[in-house]
C-alpha cells in the first residue's frame, strides 16, 4: 500500500507503507544510529515525534521483548530507506511490521531518507503528517501547516506513571521522578544496588522528602521543558537538601530550577555517536543522544552552576554542575540504549555523592 510523509513546507515524499495505516501527525526528526531502532521506537522521548531513521536498512534484527526501552511505542510514525521483511536474530520475537502493527504506529518505506534528512538539517525540524489515505496531497500539506507545534503541548504526562511504584535493591533509596524514564535508567541503577522508588511528574517536595530517598534521579522524557513548570518548582524546593542527578529532560528541568533558559534546537542530537567531552577529565566520551532543546550557556553566566561536558560538534552544554550543591545532570544519555556505554561512570558519581552526604 502506498503511505506518504507531507511536510509543512510542502515538500511530499511518497513511498510504502509498513507497520499500522491510517494518518498521524508530528514533529518530524532524523536519528542517525545505525542500530537501534527498536530502543528508539520504545524511547518516551520519542512521544509526539515522526522518526527518519538515516541508517538505510532497518529491521534487519527484528524485535527482542526483552530489550524494550519502555512497555510501549509512542512514536507517530516511523520512516526508513529499506524495511528488513526477514530478519535474522536468533533472539527476534518479530518483525519490525508486525510490531509497529500492534503499537499502531504507522510505517513509511522506500523514500530517499538522505534527502529528507538534509532538508530537516538545512532548514530544521518541522511539522509533517504521515499517511496511508493519500488521496489530496494538498489537503496532507495543509494539514502538516496547521498541527501543534511541539512547544505548547505537555507531552510528560502521556508517558509518565501515574502511580507510586518501588523496585527493590540493598542499597541507596532513589526516588526516580518519572518525565518519561527509559527503563535502562532504572536497570542502571538497580545494577548499583539501588532500591528505586518511581513517583510521577507532579510529585510534590514533601512527598518526595517524606520516602527518605538518599538522593533523586531526574528521568528523560519528550517536549519542551518550560511545559512542566509544576517539575521545575518542585527540583527548585528540593535543591540542597539532598542529590539530584538529571539526564536528558531532567538536565533541562534542573537547569531551569537553578534559574537557567533553554531554547529550542534547528535540528537538534538524536543518535549514537556525539562526542562530547568532560571538562573536568579532558576525556572524550562517544554517547547517545535523543533531545531537540538545550540549556542556553549564556543565562548561567550569573549563577551557581557550571557546564561540566560540551558536545564538541556544536559546542553546546551537555552537562552541569552546582557550584556547592550536590546536584549536576547531563543532556546525554550515560544508560545508552542505545548507543556505546562510555558514560555509566556518571552513575558512579551519584552513587559516591550519595555516600558523601551520608545517606
Amino acid at each position: 500500500m502506498q503511505a506518504m510523509l507531507a511536510l509543512e513546507d510542502g515538500t511530499v515524499f511518497t513511498g510504502e507503507t509498513f507497520g499500522a495505516t491510517g494518518e498521524e501527525w508530528g514533529e518530524v526528526v532524523f536519528n542517525t544510529g545505525m542500530t537501534g531502532y527498536q530502543e528508539v521506537l520504545t524511547d518516551p522521548s520519542y512521544c509526539g515525534q515522526i522518526v527518519v531513521m538515516t541508517y538505510p536498512l532497518i529491521g534487519n534484527y527484528g524485535i527482542m521483548k526483552e530489550d524494550f526501552e519502555s512497555k510501549k511505542s509512542y512514536v507517530r510514525g516511523f520512516v526508513v530507506r529499506e524495511e528488513c521483511g526477514r530478519p535474522s536474530n536468533w533472539r527476534l520475537s518479530e518483525t519490525i511490521d508486525s510490531f509497529l502493527k500492534k503499537e499502531n504506529v504507522i510505517g513509511l518505506a522506500g523514500i530517499d531518507a538522505r534527502a529528507l534528512t538534509r532538508r530537516l538539517r538545512s532548514f530544521g525540524t518541522m511539522r509533517g503528517v504521515i499517511s496511508t489515505n493519500c488521496g489530496d496531497v494538498r489537503a496532507l500539506i495543509e494539514r502538516a501547516k496547521n498541527c501543534p507545534h511541539l512547544t505548547g503541548q505537555d507531552l510528560v504526562p502521556v508517558v509518565a506513571t501515574t502511580e507510586v511504584y518501588t523496585l527493590p535493591g540493598d542499597g541507596h533509596r532513589v526516588v526516580l521522578m518519572d518525565f518519561g524514564a527509559k527503563l535502562n535508567i532504572i536497570r542502571c541503577l538497580q545494577e548499583r544496588g539501588c532500591e528505586v522508588v518511581v513517583v510521577p511528574p507532579n510529585t510534590t517536595a514533601g512527598d518526595i522528602l517524606a520516602l527518605n530517598p538518599a538522593g533523586i534521579m531526574l528521568s528523560n522524557g519528550p517536549g519542551d521543558p518550560t511545559d512542566v513548570p509544576y517539575a521545575i518548582e518542585t527540583i527548585r524546593e528540593l535543591a540542597g537538601k539532598l542529590p539530584i542527578f538529571g539526564i536528558c529532560l531532567g538536565h533541562q528541568i534542573l537547569g531551569l530550577a537553578m534559574g537557567a533558559k533553554t531554547y529550542k534546537m534547528k535540528f537538534g542530537h538524536r543518535g549514537a555517536n556525539h562526542p562530547v567531552k568532560d571538562l573536568a577529565t579532558g576525556r572524550v566520551y562517544i554517547s547517545s543522544h535523543n533531545h531537540g532543546f538545550s540549556v542556553d550557556e549564556e543565562s548561567m553566566k550569573n549563577l551557581d552552576i557550571i557546564v561540566s561536558h560540551r558536545n564538541l560538534n556544536d559546542g553546546t552544554v551537555e552537562g552541569l554542575r552546582h557550584k556547592f550543591l550536590p546536584v549536576f545532570s547531563v543532556q546525554y544519555h550515560p544508560e545508552a540504549s542505545p548507543g556505546p556505554k562510555d558514560s555509566e561512570y556518571i552513575f558512579e558519581q551519584f552513587m559516591d555523592m550519595m555516600d558523601k552526604e551520608g545517606r
